[in-house]
């Protein structure tokens, strides 16, 4: 067990959260690959977890109508429309048909890049760090949960997320995330969104197994020419020591509304706490050295 551990490496975080016995860490791949954008995780985990219903309003750039993540959606199926390149290589993988014609509905120069985006359960996670009442605890799987009969709606875990997921809920202040179907987990089953996904785009399971899976499916697309494919939020060694919930995607974070290197936000803590001592014993120094100096030269005065 490691105390006060704000970055880098972590093997094992359950049981430095004091899970002595913990099983192995378990996490979330999604395999963007094979996404169909048919929202069936959206659903499961809105009718698993009793979450209420968030507008249901199209942005009108696309088939989205839940925007991107927050306190009423927990998974949110990013829908991105672009143009392809010329030389890059679309999905899904098809041979010409007898026209010449390949078997895709899908306009000439254009593709749907769709990825199920969900709370990464960091290694180090800062909205864990920030929490005042104890709101947000590990649990023995090594995911991140918030009790939301404890949470006093202090908002301070929003802005710490590097990745935006957490939110408060407009009508009572609190904030809601996903907690990896915490309840199932407990009694031996799959989180509700990986049990409803068609194509096992959303895969759980053990993270060291789903992390050499991952690679495997990278190698894969990359010998089918899937040059773009690759994988994001799977390193221990990354800005927040891992994510518990990783992807394989075939553009730039960027395009999917991940952010490209996310730090955990309390990485810095111990050095500011350290300045912030040494400020204040320089400060009581100062205020001191104000009251004697003065007090020296007076005694000096009567001498």
């Amino acid at each position: 067990m490691t105390d006060n551990l704000f970055s880098g490496p972590e093997h094992d975080p359950a049981r430095d959260a004091g899970h002595e016995n913990a099983p192995p860490r378990v996490g979330f791949f999604t395999d963007t690959s094979v996404c169909i954008g048919c929202k069936a995780c959206e659903v499961a985990c809105k009718e698993w977890n009793a979450i209420p219903e968030d507008g249901l309003t199209l942005t009108g750039m696309s088939y989205d109508n839940t925007g991107g993540l927050g306190a009423s959606t927990w998974r949110h199926v990013a829908f991105v429309e672009q143009p392809v390149p010329s030389g890059r290589t679309t999905l899904p993988l098809v041979e010409p048909d007898a026209a010449g014609a390949g078997s895709r509905a899908e306009a000439p120069g254009m593709r749907w890049l769709m990825s199920s985006d969900v709370c990464k359960h960091c290694t180090h996670a800062a909205c864990l760090d920030v929490c005042p009442t104890g709101s947000l605890f590990r649990t023995e799987f090594g995911t991140v949960v918030v009790q939301e009969d404890i949470c006093n709606g202090c908002g301070v875990c929003v802005p710490a997320c590097p990745y935006g997921v957490i939110e408060q809920r407009p009508t009572d202040g609190r904030a809601f995330k996903c907690t990896m179907c915490y309840d199932r987990l407990g009694a031996g089953q799959e989180p509700a969104c990986a049990k409803a996904c068609p194509t096992e785009s959303i895969q759980f399971g053990p993270l060291d197994e789903l992390r050499e899976r991952a690679a495997l499916r990278v190698e894969q697309l990359h010998e089918a020419g899937v040059t773009d494919a690759r994988l994001y939020g799977h390193e221990p060694d990354n800005g927040v020591g891992g994510d518990g919930a990783f992807f394989l995607l075939l553009d730039e974070p960027e395009v999917y509304g991940l952010p490209p290197d996310p730090v955990v936000t309390t990485r810095d803590l111990p050095a500011m706490w350290r300045h912030a001592g040494t400020a204040a014993l320089s400060l009581a120094g100062t205020a001191a050295l104000s009251f004697a100096l003065p007090a020296l030269a007076r005694r000096k005065g009567r001498r």
